[in-house]
Parts: structure tokens; sequence; C-alpha cells
């Protein structure tokens, strides 16, 4: 790809909370959040495996062992937009992630436990 002068864009997530826009990119930690949001999401992972949940980690390309392909895919822009979502809109608002790529299919199925 490089000797083609080809780039690839990075995967980035956005969502609106409070009339502000905040982005996030894949194992983001630019946030002011930044602590909460990984917590949040370390801890509502536990609450999803016991409910049946199990990473897709076929979809890791990376050459990782089991538990380090299971990390990453916790920090894929979509999840961590989405536990900022959570943890800061109302129960009564609807969470809206907008993305320039697709999304994993293992962030679809994690993201349906969150629900």
């Amino acid at each position: 790809m490089r000797e083609r002068g080809i780039m690839k864009v990075p995967g980035c997530s956005w969502i609106q909370v409070k009339d502000k826009v905040h982005t996030f990119v894949v194992g983001d930690k630019n946030n002011a959040q930044t602590a909460v949001i990984y917590s949040f999401l370390t801890e509502v992972g536990e609450k999803m495996r016991l409910a049946g949940y199990l990473p897709c980690t076929d979809l890791v390309d990376q050459d990782l062992d089991a538990e380090e392909k299971e990390n990453s895919l916790c920090n894929h822009s979509e999840r961590l937009a989405v536990a900022f979502g959570i943890l800061n809109l109302d129960g009564a608002s609807s969470i809206t992630v907008f993305k320039n790529l697709r999304i994993c299919g293992d962030c679809h199925n994690a993201i349906k436990y969150l629900d």
C-alpha cells in the first residue's frame, strides 16, 4: 500500500452530547473521562460475559494471544463512544454514534448487550 501511496483511513466515531460533538479513535485516551470510560467498559464487559456474550476474536488481524485480542476489541472507537454516551446522557435519550467506516461484527454484537 505504501508503495502505491495509499493511506489507510483511521476509524473514527462521533457522538453528540449536550450540543458538543466528541470524537473517538481506536484506543483513544484523549478524552477527559478516559479512566471512567475504560473502567465502565471493563465492568460492563464482565456483566456481558455472564449474560452470554462471547468476543469474536477471529476478527482481530493482529498476531496476539487470546486475552490481548479480547482487550483490543474493547478499544474500538464505537465502544468508547457508546460508553461515553451511556455515562453522559440521561436514560431517556437515545445514543447515536456516527462512524466513517463499517462497525466490526464483534462490536455490533457487544453493543446489543449494552441495551
